[in-house]
C-alpha cells in the first residue's frame, strides 16, 4: 500500500515543483522589467528610485494599485502597472518581497 502511494504521490510532487519552478521563473522575467529605473533584483542604489527588494508584496500591491488607478501621480509607473494583470502584479511584488534588501 505504501509503494502504491508513494507512486501516485511522487508523479504530482514532481509536477507542482516544476510548475513552482516555471511560476518562480516568469516572476523573475516580469520584474526584470523593473530594473532600468529600481536596480537589479530591485535593489536600487540611491537616486529618487526606492529599493523594492525585501518589501512586503502587500505593500508593492497597494502602491501599484494606486499608480494603476492614478491615485498615486507618476510620469511613468501609471502606465507601467496599467499593462499588467492582477495575476502578474502579484508575481512581481512576491519576486521583489523574496529578495533580500541591502544594507
Amino acid at each position: 500500500m505504501k509503494t502504491t502511494s508513494i507512486l501516485v504521490l511522487a508523479p504530482a510532487l514532481l509536477f507542482a515543483a516544476a510548475a513552482q519552478a516555471q511560476e518562480n521563473l516568469l516572476a523573475r522575467n516580469l520584474a526584470a522589467t523593473c530594473a532600468n529605473c529600481h536596480g537589479t533584483n530591485g535593489q536600487a542604489r540611491g537616486g529618487d528610485m526606492k529599493p523594492l527588494a525585501g518589501v512586503p508584496a502587500d505593500k508593492i500591491l497597494a502602491m501599484l494599485a494606486d499608480f494603476k488607478s492614478g491615485a498615486q501621480p507618476s510620469t511613468i509607473m501609471g502606465q507601467i502597472a496599467k499593462g499588467y494583470t492582477d495575476d502578474q502584479v502579484k508575481l512581481i511584488a512576491a519576486f521583489f518581497a523574496a529578495q533580500p534588501a541591502k544594507k
